[in-house]
């Protein structure tokens, strides 16, 4: 967890993230989720943090990590099978982003109960 606090506060040119949230629990998935949200948004208002332009390339299979993404790119066995923004790829309901958002979907109503 302090790894990822550090390398946010640092505010790098680039920040690689792979699966940032995935062994956090809800309460610190939420926080990290908040802090790259903000990050995104400061880096399309300021040109990056601190004036500094600023690359996140997040890896991720939680939809929701990436829901705000300038761009999102949909790799499957190696190769980028859709690209781009939340709404643009959701308009394609048989496409593999839509999917993958349909079955995380199913099984949180699962878990759900």
């Amino acid at each position: 967890r302090r790894k990822r606090t550090r390398a946010l506060v640092r505010k790098p040119r680039i920040l690689l993230l792979d699966e940032a949230t995935s062994a956090l629990d809800a309460e610190s998935e939420a926080l990290v989720q908040e802090a790259i949200d903000d990050m995104l948004a400061s880096g399309r208002r300021d040109g990056g943090l601190g004036g500094q332009a600023m690359t996140v390339l997040i890896v991720a299979h939680r939809l929701s990590t990436v829901r705000n993404a300038d761009i999102i790119f949909v790799i499957q066995e190696g190769k980028v099978v859709e690209q781009g923004t939340h709404t643009e790829l959701t308009k394609n309901q048989d496409g593999p982003y839509s999917q993958l958002i349909s079955r995380q979907m199913k099984a949180q109503k699962k878990l759900e109960g």
